[in-house]
C-alpha cells in the first residue's frame, strides 16, 4: 500500500488512448472515444439485474417494463453528468468529494461506496457461481470458490492495456446480447402486451420492493465513480472545441451502450413474463429455477445453455469493472493505492465470505433473495453519489461554461428526488413491518438509528456544498501556469547506490556520478543473499560474503581515485530491508537503484525490491533501467 501522489484516476491507464493522432482518419478518431461507456454498461446487466428482472417478470408480467425504461433514462442522464465531470475538470467523483466535503463526511461516503461495491461484487460472485454450477454440475459452494480465479484474468487484461480490456468487455456484452436475442425469438412474446407494460403503475408493496431493486441494479452508484475516471483515459485537445467534441462523442457512446443494457434487462423481464407469468408460474423468482424450466417451456435445450453462458459472461464482465471502481474510490477518497490484483482479491474475498456463510447455513436455498437484497443495498447508496455529482457539474466556478444548463439541472434533481423518495419509502415500510411483527428491542433501536442517520447524511450531502464558502483544492478551468518561480536545483550530500555486482553496475555508477557535486560522498550497498546469510545475518563469514566485501571495496576505491569520498557496506539476507536500513543509518539523501523491467509473474518470482524500498524512504529514488 502507498500514498497516492499522482492525483490522477487509474494512473496505470490515465491518458493512455490518444484521440488526436493526425495520421488517423476522422472515423477512427471518433471510434477512439468509444469504449468507457461499454465498461460502465456491463454494470447495468450484471447477475443482480437478472434476479430483479426475473422476479419482476415472473410475478407481475410486463407491468414493470416501464421501471426498466425509467431507470435507463435516469442512468443515461447521470452517466453523462459523470462523464462531464471527468472530461471538464479532470476529476473523478471520489476526488471531487474529497476536495469539497470535510474529512468525516468523506470517510462515511467512502465507506458507503465500498459497501456498494461489495454488494455489487456479491451479486457477481453468486451469479457467476450459479452459471458455473448450471453448466458443470459443481456444487454451488465449490463454484463460488472457483470465482476467485478471475483475479488472474483481471491481472492479464490490465497488462494488455485499456483498449484490449474494452474489447474483451464488448465481446462479453456481445455474448449476452446474442444469447437473449435468441431466447426472445424462441419465447415469442406478445408484443401488444409488452407495449402495455410501458404505462407507469406499481401493482403493490412487493412490486415496489422489486422496482427499487431494479433501479438499484440499473443505476449503480459505483458506475458514477467509474465513468468519471474512465473518460480520463482519453487524450484530447483541452480547448473549448476539443472539450465539446469529447462531451458529444461520450454522450453518443453512453446512449448506444446503455440502450444495449436496456435491451438485455428488458429481454430478461420479457422472457420471464412470457415463459412463466402467462403460464401460471408466478413463483419463478430464482435463476436456477428459471434455467430448469426454460427447456420444458420452450422445448429446446439451447435456451437454458445460452441462459447459463450469458449469466457467466455478465458476472465476469461486471467483476472487472467493479474492481476498477474500487480502485477509483480508494485512491480518490484516501489517496491510497494497492496493487490492483490485491485489490481484486480483497474485493472478491469480501464478497465470497457472506456468500459462503449463507450457503453453509441455508444450503443453496434463498440465494436469489440475497441477490435482490444486494441490489436494494445498492439503491440505498445512490443518493450519496448523485447529490454531490449534481452539485459539482452545476458549479460554474469549477466547470466554467461547461456547467450544466438549468433544464438539465432540474431533470437531474427530479431524478434524485424520485430515487430518494423511493428509498425512504421502502426503508419506512420495511421498518414499519419489522416494528409491528418483532418484539426485539435491540434491533428496533438499531433500525431506528440507522434510518435517522441515513436521512441526516442525505441532508448533509445536499446542504454542505451550498453552505460551504471555502472550497478546498478545486482547480479552475484552464487555470494559468504557476510561473515556475521557486525551482531550486538540489545538491546531494550522500548518494547511496544499490549494486548487484554485474556488468550493469557501471551504468548505475555513471548515473549516480551524474547527480553528484564536488563534495558529494557515495555509499555503495550490496546485499549478500547466500544460504548462511539467511541464518547468521551479519555474522556470516563464508566465501561469498568475503568475496563481496572485496568487490565493494574495489568499487569504493575506484570512486576515491576519481576524487569522491566513498565507502562500501554489505547487507545480509533481506534485500529491501537491508538497503533501507543502511541508507537510514548513514543518512543518505538520494538512492540510485537498477530496474530489470520484470512484470507479472516475474515480479513474484524475483521480488519487487524497488517498490518495497521506495515506500520506506522519504528521499529521492532514481530508478535506472538496466
Amino acid at each position: 500500500m502507498k500514498d497516492q501522489h499522482a492525483h490522477v484516476s487509474l494512473s496505470e491507464v490515465h491518458g493512455s488512448v490518444d484521440t488526436n493522432l493526425p495520421s488517423h482518419p476522422v472515423w477512427k478518431k471518433m471510434l477512439s472515444f468509444f469504449g468507457p461507456a461499454y465498461l460502465v454498461s456491463v454494470g447495468y446487466m450484471d447477475p443482480g439485474n437478472w434476479a430483479t428482472d426475473l422476479a419482476g417478470g415472473s410475478k407481475f408480467g410486463y407491468s414493470l417494463i416501464w421501471v426498466l425504461l425509467m431507470s435507463n433514462l435516469m442512468a443515461l442522464l447521470l452517466q453523462s453528468l459523470s462523464a462531464r465531470l471527468g472530461i471538464v475538470r479532470g476529476r473523478d467523483l471520489a476526488q471531487a468529494n474529497r476536495e469539497t466535503y470535510p474529512r468525516y463526511i468523506n470517510l462515511v461516503l467512502y465507506i458507503l461506496a465500498e459497501v456498494a461495491i461489495a454488494a455489487c461484487d456479491l451479486a457477481e460472485v453468486l451469479g457467476m457461481a450459479i452459471g458455473i454450477q448450471l453448466l458443470t454440475g459443481l456444487p454451488l459452494l465449490d463454484a463460488v470458490l472457483v470465482t476467485v480465479l478471475d483475479t488472474f484474468l483481471f491481472l492479464l487484461l490490465q497488462r494488455l492495456g485499456m483498449r484490449k480490456m474494452e474489447a474483451f468487455i464488448i465481446g462479453l456484452v456481445g455474448i449476452i446480447g446474442f444469447s437473449f436475442l435468441t431466447e426472445i425469438i424462441l419465447a415469442k412474446p406478445n408484443l401488444g402486451q409488452v407495449v402495455k407494460g410501458f404505462a407507469p403503475h406499481i401493482p403493490g408493496d412487493e412490486a415496489l420492493y422489486i422496482a427499487i431493486g431494479i433501479i438499484g441494479a440499473t443505476v449503480m452508484p459505483h458506475n458514477l465513480y467509474l465513468h468519471s475516471a474512465l473518460v480520463q483515459t482519453r487524450i484530447f485537445r483541452r480547448d473549448d472545441k476539443g472539450i465539446r467534441r469529447a462531451l458529444k462523442l461520450n454522450f453518443i457512446d453512453s446512449t448506444i451502450a446503455l440502450n444495449l443494457a436496456f435491451f438485455v434487462n428488458a429481454a430478461i423481464l420479457v422472457l420471464a413474463a412470457s415463459v412463466f407469468f402467462f403460464r401460471g408460474r408466478t413463483d419463478v423468482a430464482e435463476i436456477k429455477k428459471a434455467y430448469e424450466l426454460l427447456s420444458g417451456f420452450l422445448g429446446t435445450k439451447l435456451a437454458p445453455t445460452l441462459f447459463a453462458i450469458a449469466l457467466i459472461a455478465a458476472g465476469q464482465s461486471s467483476t472487472i469493472t467493479g474492481t476498477l471502481a474500487g480502485q477509483i474510490v480508494m485512491e480518490g477518497y484516501l489517496r491510497l493505492r494497492i496493487n490492483p490484483w490485491i485489490r481484486r482479491l480483497m474485493t472478491r474475498l469480501l464478497a465470497i465470505i457472506p456468500a459462503v456463510i449463507v450457503i453453509l447455513i441455508n444450503g443453496e436455498n434463498n440465494i436469489d433473495s440475497l441477490l435482490i437484497l444486494s441490489q436494494v443495498i445498492l439503491s440505498l447508496q445512490l443518493g450519496f453519489a448523485i447529490i454531490p455529482l449534481i452539485h459539482f457539474v452545476s458549479d460554474k466556478k469549477s466547470m466554467g461554461k461547461f456547467a450544466i444548463r438549468p433544464l438539465t439541472k432540474f431533470a437531474a434533481w427530479m431524478v434524485t428526488a424520485v430515487l430518494v423518495y423511493l428509498n425512504i419509502r421502502m426503508v419506512v415500510e420495511q421498518g414499519a413491518d419489522y416494528f409491528t411483527t418483532s418484539e426485539n428491542i435491540f434491533w428496533k433501536v438499531i433500525i431506528l438509528f440507522g434510518g435517522l442517520l441515513f436521512v441526516a447524511l442525505l441532508i448533509i450531502s445536499f446542504v454542505y456544498p451550498l453552505m460551504s464558502k471555502k472550497r478546498r483544492d478545486i482547480p479552475e478551468v484552464h487555470a494559468g501556469p504557476s510561473g515556475l518561480q521557486k525551482i531550486e536545483v538540489p545538491a546531494f550530500r550522500k548518494i547511496a547506490v544499490a549494486l548487484e555486482f554485474s556488468e550493469k553496475d557501471e551504468k548505475l555508477l555513471s548515473y549516480a556520478i551524474g547527480q553528484a557535486r564536488e563534495q558529494t560522498s557515495f555509499i555503495l550497498i550490496h546485499v549478500v543473499e547466500s544460504a548462511s546469510s539467511k541464518i547468521l545475518g551479519e555474522d556470516t563469514d563464508d566465501l561469498e560474503s568475503r568475496s563481496d566485501q572485496d568487490h565493494i571495496n574495489f568499487y569504493a576505491q575506484r570512486l576515491i581515485e576519481i576524487g569522491y569520498d566513498a565507502k562500501g557496506i554489505l547487507g545480509f539476507n533481506q534485500r529491501a530491508k537491508e538497503i533501507v536500513r543502511i541508507i537510514k543509518e548513514n543518512d543518505a539523501d538520494m538512492l540510485v537503484i537498477g530496474a530489470h523491467g520484470h512484470t507479472g509473474i516475474k515480479d513474484w518470482v524475483y521480488g519487487q525490491t524497488i517498490d518495497s524500498v521506495r515506500h520506506e524512504l522519504k528521499i529521492p529514488v532514481l530508478v535506472v533501467h538496466v
